[in-house]
């Protein structure tokens, strides 16, 4: 259990109605228990955010490098264009901020999701490196690398869906086959989309954590294979830094958005960033806060907060699998090692979620016509859970500038429509259809 917070749960029985107390770990542990009986699990989290005792803002002055080559790289890349820096003028008055301002990774590359621009760069990194060539970075100089590559050199990689999906996608165009390895929860709609980049897709009966291990040691066992992972472990970590270090793209276009936006020169004040392995956040950390502080909180399922754990005990923390979460893209267990140094000191804070929040997230951006997958509507139920916390709702003042990170659009079509369904067919009290 935390030793920061009291997080109160409720579980009710599918039949009776039986309602008690847990704590937040005794919810995990019923959630990764195999039940003899049917029951419906209804969890409702009251807990605090967790205010990091490690934070240092100087941490916000860890910069990417070769931001001007990444840069060129991407622009480089045919059809790539900046996603959109959308103003929602409702939610910063619903919220008491000075702006809420939604990067709206909505598309990118014919893809729904940011993953791509991570996962772009750093195959052009891998590809150069196992060419042996000095490649420039444009993207015509990656397509002849490749094809320099010896023979039967494929990519390969473990995911949750999109980074697999993007890892594919950049086999494709550059000709290469490609082995994608998923857990065996992953629904079938991101399982079709990956095939359909043409790769391979290889089922890992286990959590996504499981699969990591399990790609990593076929990478070990095929030497042609190109492992282009965005987690890290002792003695692979280069190219998952090198993902991290391509996110910057994305923060770059959002500043000159906000500066375009307001005229001048501007900062953001407070992100909410969705976090699975914490690659994404870590990158966050490194480019947010460029001239003054700004207050990153990562936002995790509740099932599966190993940022906001390692967090608060100071050290590493992981959670055990397998993680029932529908934000498939955040279900990991173990944070990554090279991420962790950013995280442990850079982070403000740290929220935990669970699906039902993350449901009406997407319902209220739906509402703003901003269609959100389910792990990238959780920086908008992490801001709507912040707002209610008495500590957390300290770093929401009228004059802030508020960024929410939505890093996908949605990713199974089948599942947002139900979730979005849900409310029009049955609106709440209080809530207008």
């Amino acid at each position: 259990m935390h030793n920061v917070e009291a997080s109160a749960y409720r579980v009710q029985h599918f039949e009776h109605a039986i309602a008690c107390d847990l704590t937040e770990s005794q919810v995990s542990s019923i959630l990764h228990t195999e039940f003899s009986v049917q029951v419906r699990l209804t969890v409702t989290g009251t807990g605090a955010v967790l205010l990091n005792p490690n934070w240092d803002s100087s941490a916000l002055r860890r910069r990417t490098e070769d931001r001007a080559d990444i840069a060129a790289f991407h622009a480089s890349l045919p059809g790539f264009q900046p996603t959109p820096l959308i103003h929602l003028p409702r939610l910063a008055a619903e919220f008491k901020v000075g702006r809420v301002l939604v990067k709206h990774e909505q598309e990118r590359l014919g893809l729904p999701s940011f993953k791509i621009v991570g996962a772009s760069w750093a195959v052009h990194r891998a590809v150069a490196l196992r060419s042996g060539r000095a490649v420039a970075p444009r993207f015509g100089d990656t397509v002849a690398a490749a094809a320099a590559l010896p023979a039967g050199t494929a990519l390969s990689t473990a995911t949750d869906g999109n980074h697999g999906r993007a890892i594919a996608h950049m086999a494709r165009l550059l000709g290469l086959p490609c082995t994608i390895y998923v857990p065996s929860d992953l629904g079938a709609a991101r399982v079709r989309s990956i095939l359909a980049e043409g790769a391979t897709v290889t089922t890992v009966h286990g959590s996504y954590d499981d699969t990591v291990e399990y790609a990593a040691r076929e990478a070990m066992r095929h030497p042609e294979y190109l492992l282009v992972s965005d987690t890290s472990w002792p003695g692979y970590e280069t190219i998952p830094a090198w993902v991290s270090d391509g996110y910057a793209t994305i923060f770059d276009e959002a500043y000159r958005q906000l500066s375009d936006l307001a005229g001048r020169p501007s900062e953001f004040d407070i992100a909410l960033v969705p976090a699975g392995v914490g690659a994404f956040a870590s990158a966050a950390v490194r480019n947010l806060g460029r001239n003054a502080n700004c207050d990153v909180i990562t936002v995790e399922p509740v099932v599966a907060d190993c940022v906001r754990r390692s967090l608060a005990a100071g050290t590493l923390t992981s959670v055990p699998g397998p993680h029932h979460s529908i934000m498939a893209g955040l279900n990991c267990g173990e944070v990554s090692r090279i991420a962790w140094p950013y995280l442990r000191s850079g982070v403000r804070g740290a929220l935990a979620i669970t699906d039902e929040e993350v449901r009406e997230a997407m319902r209220t951006f739906a509402d703003a016509d901003i269609v959100s997958g389910e792990s990238g509507a959780a920086s908008l139920a992490g801001l709507t859970k912040l707002s209610r916390d008495p500590a957390g709702s300290k770093l929401l003042t009228k004059e802030r500038t508020v960024l929410l990170l939505n890093t996908e659009s949605a990713t199974d079509l089948e599942a947002y429509r139900r979730v979005i369904a849900s409310t029009a067919a049955a609106p709440q009290a209080g809530t207008t259809a």
